[in-house]
């Protein structure tokens, strides 16, 4: 698998945090995910068969912001 870091905008709160993580877990083909409130970032592992523009954009259609 493959790991993405990510700079997230929009976490205000574990709230937040929560509905960015649904979110990209619905995806297919991703592993372990840790997102830092504190830091604004996350790192997702996924699989070949998702791009890191396809993660932002699930990022994006959530309400968050996201840079890599």
């Amino acid at each position: 698998m493959d790991t993405l870091h990510l700079k997230i905008g929009g976490l205000t709160d574990e709230a937040s945090v929560r509905t960015l993580a649904n979110a990209i877990q619905d995806l297919p083909n991703i592993g372990h995910l840790d997102i830092n409130l504190t830091s604004g970032e996350a790192s997702v592992e996924h699989g070949r068969f998702i791009s890191p523009n396809d993660i932002v954009q699930a990022i994006v259609d959530a309400g968050f912001t996201a840079d890599y």
